[in-house]
């Protein structure tokens, strides 16, 4: 269903749950990260109220979602740790050239939105299905879900805005692109890293 191209191997579970502060923290930062951009496509399109109403629901779900991890991040007696740099994030934002055109930059970032919660959701899975903390399998497995959500939702938006056959042609293309960058990532307690 998410189209990825290179599985994360289940492995990375183990580097993950050796650095539950870490990965909760990284994960905590994501899903802020994700509410500003739900805030930023209404900032950009306000004129595109589908978008608009569906980015605010966004927004308020991403936000409720930090504040879960926020707060298991307390009980496990843990402080959200600082934010860090999202390679793998900036490296999939610079798969598009910049479009002069506002509709192809905003189908462009809706595809890049769709593929970092796809990616998500299946890192969200193989936490749920490789560590040992049951509590925490359950956490991921619940959140899997709603990432699912957010992937489809971007992925109709970009179809929606953009010709359906371009839009399937960038969507591989990128596809593509991600499964080399992702060779290189899957080493670290991040939650796209």
């Amino acid at each position: 269903m998410l189209g990825l191209k290179l599985p994360t191997d289940p492995r990375w579970a183990n580097i993950a749950e050796k650095n539950i502060e870490e990965i909760l923290t990284d994960h905590a930062f994501c899903e802020q990260k994700a509410a500003s951009t739900a805030i930023s496509f209404i900032v950009t399109y306000p004129e595109e109220t589908e978008l608009v109403k569906e980015m605010g629901a966004l927004a308020r779900e991403e936000m409720s979602h930090f504040e879960m991890v926020h707060k298991e991040i307390r009980e496990r007696g843990y402080n959200l740790g600082r934010e860090r740099k999202d390679e793998y994030v900036q490296k999939i934002t610079a798969f598009f050239p910049h479009e002069g055109d506002r509709m192809k930059r905003l189908v462009n970032r809706l595809l890049i939105a769709a593929l970092i919660e796809a990616r998500s959701c299946e890192r969200f899975k193989v936490l749920s299905e490789n560590i040992a903390d049951k509590e925490l399998a359950e956490f991921y497995r619940k959140l899997m879900v709603s990432e699912a959500n957010h992937y489809t939702l971007f992925i109709k938006f970009a179809r929606d805005y953009g010709n359906r056959e371009e839009v399937d042609q960038k969507w591989q293309a990128l596809l593509d692109y991600e499964a080399e960058l992702m060779k290189n990532f899957g080493n670290k307690e991040y939650i796209h890293g």
